[in-house]
Parts: structure tokens; C-alpha cells; sequence
């Protein structure tokens, strides 16, 4: 597959995890997330967020405070090219919450790509599980919260954002790229 775009997670993949976070202030970028972005940039490749925000159906958050989150994270390093946000919880049933594809899905066609052409990264099984369900390519870069059967089930585990991209835009074996 090309990539067209590359969709990330948000909280421990792009920006520190902050759980449950309102506070625009807290915000800080994981270490190569900048750098990682402007590579993809750099090629042309359009990037996005997708994110659970479960605080907000849990009432520890409003919509409003998840917007000017993720303003904020806009602002340290995007612009990016589509946000698509799951404000439910983990028990109500909905299709945008990963692992569920919906998110992936309807980001995809906001960027008017085919899933097949997208990436996920993320720092959990269910990033990645919705990646593999939505058609998509998942790629886990873990950290200090993902389990270990989460890492050991993904299909593509990177050290780091700036490896993971590397990894996608890098042409593989068959003259193609992941």
C-alpha cells in the first residue's frame, strides 16, 4: 500500500497522557512528535486525530474542553488535516469508539482516502484493532501503559513516532510501500 494518510491517536501517542484532561496548558507533545509530523508533511501525506475522550460521557469533561485540548495540540504541531472525536464511553455501545472502526472510518472519508490508504498509530491495542477493522494499516508504538499482550499481539510495533513513520514511508521489498 501507499500511505495518503497517517491517523494518530491522540493522548500517550502524540501528546502525554493526561487522563481525563481539560487543561490546555497540560498539554505537551511526546518526544519526536514534531519532527515525525513535519516528515510526513513534508511528503505530502495527510495527517489526522483520532481520539476516545470517555471523560466526557464519564462527566469529567465537557465537549468544550475537549476542543480547546485539542486546539492546543493543534497548535503545538499541527495544523492537522482532520480531527474525529468519540465522546462515548466504553459501555455505550457506539461504532466511533476504538476498537470500533468509526472513527477510522469517518476520518478517512473526510479525507476523501481510502482506509486501505491510511495508517493508525497508536499506543494501544484497541488503535490498532480499529486500524485492522476499519481496513486500515495499524502501527503500536508502545509506552509505559500499553500492556504487554498488546504489544506482543500488534502486527506492526515501532520504539518511537519518528521510527513508525520512517517505517511507513519507507519502500518496502516488493517496490511498494507499507
Amino acid at each position: 500500500m501507499t500511505v495518503r494518510a497517517v491517523l494518530f491517536d491522540r493522548d500517550g501517542t502524540l501528546v502525554e497522557d493526561v487522563p481525563y484532561n481539560g487543561d490546555p496548558a497540560r498539554v505537551r507533545p511526546v518526544p519526536g512528535a514534531r519532527a515525525a509530523l513535519r516528515l510526513l508533511r513534508s511528503r505530502g501525506i495527510r495527517t489526522g486525530v483520532v481520539t476516545n475522550q470517555s471523560g466526557v460521557a464519564r462527566g469529567l469533561l465537557t465537549e468544550a474542553q475537549v476542543r480547546q485540548v485539542n486546539g492546543r495540540v493543534d497548535d503545538l504541531l499541527g495544523p492537522f488535516d482532520v480531527w474525529a472525536v468519540c465522546p462515548h464511553g466504553p459501555d455505550d455501545g457506539c461504532h466511533c469508539r476504538k476498537p470500533e472502526p468509526g472513527l477510522v472510518l469517518w476520518a478517512a472519508g473526510r479525507l476523501c482516502t481510502d482506509p486501505a490508504d491510511c495508517a493508525v498509530v497508536g499506543d494501544i491495542g484497541a488503535d490498532v484493532e480499529a486500524a485492522r477493522r476499519a481496513g486500515a494499516h495499524g502501527v503500536l508504538v508502545p509506552n509505559g501503559g500499553t500492556r504487554p499482550e498488546e504489544t506482543a499481539a500488534a502486527a506492526h510495533v515501532e520504539p518511537d513516532l519518528t521510527a513508525a513513520v520512517r517505517a511507513l514511508l519507507a519502500p518496502q521489498p516488493s517496490g511498494r510501500q507499507v
